[in-house]
């Protein structure tokens, strides 16, 4: 049962899968899967497009199933659907050209040889998403094995399994043969079993203590993984940068969604000439902000409540390290929300800067110059995203900082573009979804290779003589020996 983050009342009631049920509908995807892989990829995107223009024709339910159910802002929900439609339609378009079979030419010392590169898919995956965008994230994974031709178990968070089990019932209405896209509802006992059904490969999003978990699980039968956990993502402001944009970036980036996003800020270094300026815009901003219940609040409520005590440790152990909130604070907790909250000359090792938050907090920071600021987003395990605010020197900071993802001035706008990959190094995980990457994440490589022609020199058998060694070996100095 799913329950409203603010009023208690319940949202939906959806049977729990035992294990054996996690095993049927693995099983009926498998047999789905031959029969969808088999269509071809131009029948399989017209399909995919049907359903995608379900989702487009319903974004307003949709929007509003997501509000009663996380405390998501209806604007947000709006938004958030909307990059949903962006990726499902451009992996069902893209899927043919990046994925198609290959000739791939031979070598010199092999001109007879000619190969053929495939990409098939695995089969059946399972996908186990997040609640904090139960539609966008795990469709990175959806879609897109979808695309490649695999059947998905999808596993969605137990804070939000009505808008999973909406995106499966459309998925039937448009395309109308449902086993190629099942749901599993359940806590972690679920997912668990899902791991371990002999599904072809995992796509998991969440925390890295549990992502640690599924690929424990997934190891034992060498499953392979996609795992997308969580992030302390850094703004650097840079002393050229655009004041107004990085502040309106920063807050948007940081309180979005109540500051429940992998990707969003909780950091903030701006070099000493522009601190004090970027500082006043930024609490200037967040003050503004109007938090509550309703459709048109800009700040929700914390959807899990375990999140809240979280929130309230790292802001009370960042003021017990010397820290000052220039907004917000330990007033702030004030469950089901939090209001947002600056903080500033917290500690680097405290737990704000060094550990994850998922709320609607920042921390800000003067440092000396911009290479200062590149150490200090480094110093933590994570590197999942980072945003740079700045002209000159814009690229080249983006490039030194630590992450599987950056944005030029602007926050968070790798993960709207359909054409880039997503994903982390280090605690934020590995693996890619989205664009060309996240297509191929989905699909096995098989390398065929095929005689096209008798062998001059018969380099592989028993055949070879001295003579056609001496031969290769001259040809190889004369083509590879020089400086």
């Amino acid at each position: 049962m799913s329950t409203n983050p603010v009023t208690g009342d319940e949202v939906a009631r959806l049977a729990a899968a035992a294990p054996d049920d996690v095993d049927t509908a693995v099983r009926r995807a498998r047999e789905a899967a031959e029969r969808w892989g088999e269509l071809g990829f131009a029948e399989r995107r017209r399909r995919l497009l049907a359903w995608n223009a379900v989702i487009a024709r319903r974004m307003r339910e949709l929007a509003h199933l997501m509000h009663r159910e996380t405390g998501k802002p209806v604007g947000d929900g709006l938004l958030e659907i909307a990059n949903t439609i962006e990726h499902l339609s451009w992996a069902a378009r893209n899927a043919r050209r990046v994925l198609r079979a290959r000739r791939m030419r031979g070598s010199l010392l092999t001109p007879e040889y000619g190969g053929l590169l495939e990409y098939q898919p695995y089969g059946v995956v399972g996908v186990i998403g997040p609640w904090n965008y139960p539609a966008f994230t795990p469709m990175g994974s959806i879609g897109y094995a979808l695309a490649a031709g695999n059947a998905v178990v999808f596993k969605p968070s137990e804070y939000s399994p009505a808008v999973g089990e909406w995106l499966v019932t459309t998925f039937a209405e448009a395309v109308g043969d449902a086993p190629m896209f099942q749901a599993v509802h359940g806590l972690g006992d679920v997912g668990a079993a899902l791991t371990r059904s002999g599904v072809d490969k995992v796509a998991f999003t969440g925390s890295t203590a549990t992502g640690k978990r599924v690929m424990a699980a997934c190891a034992e039968s060498l499953t392979p993984v996609v795992i997308e956990c969580g992030g302390k993502d850094a703004m650097i402001v840079d002393a050229d940068a655009d004041l107004d944009a990085a502040a309106d970036a920063a807050i948007w980036g940081g309180m979005a969604n109540a500051g429940q996003t992998c990707v969003g800020i909780e950091r903030v270094y701006a070099v000493d000439s522009v601190y004090d300026a970027l500082l006043t815009r930024l609490v200037d901003r967040a003050g503004k902000l109007r938090v509550a219940a309703d459709e048109g609040a800009n700040v929700g409520p914390i959807t899990m409540p375990g999140q809240i005590d979280i929130i309230r440790r790292h802001i009370d152990d960042a003021i017990a390290r010397g820290g000052t909130a220039a907004l917000g604070g330990l007033d702030a907790v004030r469950p089901p929300y939090v209001h947002p909250t600056i903080l500033t000359d917290v500690p680097e090792e405290s737990d704000a800067v060094c550990q994850e938050t998922f709320g609607p907090t920042l921390t800000v920071t003067r440092v000396a110059d911009a290479d200062e600021a590149v150490r200090r987003a480094n110093a933590t395990p994570y590197g999942l995203g980072a945003s740079i605010f700045g002209r000159r020197r814009a690229l080249a900071l983006a490039r030194k900082v630590r992450s599987g993802m950056a944005a030029i001035n602007s926050t968070i706008s790798f993960a709207v573009l359909p054409t880039l990959p997503f994903g982390g190094v280090g605690e934020s995980g590995f693996g890619r979804i989205h664009g060309d990457d996240g297509l191929r994440e989905f699909a096995r490589a098989k390398a065929i290779a095929r005689r096209r022609m008798p062998s001059a020199l018969p380099l592989m058998s028993f055949r070879r003589t001295p003579r056609a060694e001496k031969l290769v070996t001259r040809v190889m100095r004369a083509m590879h020996g020089r400086r």
